[in-house]
């Protein structure tokens, strides 16, 4: 069994079928074993025999409105991955509060324009590119994530989902932890 996390876009805890409880269940009822959530922003732990994150993205994103009533973009990164995204340590030296809010955003498919991404602009600062993230640091009083997920949103339509460092954090911390 391999360890994964699913990043569900779009998730807030206001409707019912978003909640943590919720999202362990439907989970659950996909087939899916050691279930569980990390905070409320539609992050979902479990393990699967899968080796394919497409075939478990396709899986989840076509059960969850016949299960839990909603559409959600996913995207799934095995432990090793987030792990290697953690030792790469982008923001080094940088502590994240306002002035400097640090966010991943996740890709579902590699694409070769995130190599040409303006590696500043208002307000923010690209810190790392890889295969499928992008680490950026911004200044939450200067530019609010809406406008960078517009820019990225436009480039790379609505497959992409953003977590900030910490969260990155916590849901390695809750990846390495069996239940």
């Amino acid at each position: 069994m391999t360890t994964y996390v699913a990043l569900l876009r779009g998730i807030g805890p206001i409707n019912p079928n978003m909640r943590p409880a919720k999202l362990k269940w439907g989970f659950e009822e996909m087939g899916f074993k050691n279930v569980r959530t990390v905070i409320s922003s539609g992050n979902v732990v479990f393990e699967s025999s899968s080796k394919s994150e497409a075939s478990l993205e396709i899986k989840i994103e076509e059960d969850l409105p016949k299960i839990l009533g909603f559409v959600s973009t996913t995207t799934v990164r095995s432990l090793s991955d987030m792990e290697k995204l953690l030792n790469k340590n982008p923001a080094k030296g940088i502590t994240h509060g306002n002035e400097n809010y640090i966010l991943v955003t996740f890709f579902k498919h590699h694409s070769a324009k995130l190599r040409t991404l303006p590696k500043s602009g208002a307000g923010y600062k690209v810190l790392g590119v890889y295969k499928k993230e992008v680490c950026i640091v911004y200044n939450n009083q200067e530019s609010k994530t809406p406008l960078i997920m517009q820019k990225l949103e436009k480039e790379f339509n609505k497959e992409i989902t953003s977590r900030t460092w910490k969260t990155v954090e916590r849901i390695v911390n809750k990846m390495n932890v069996a239940t």
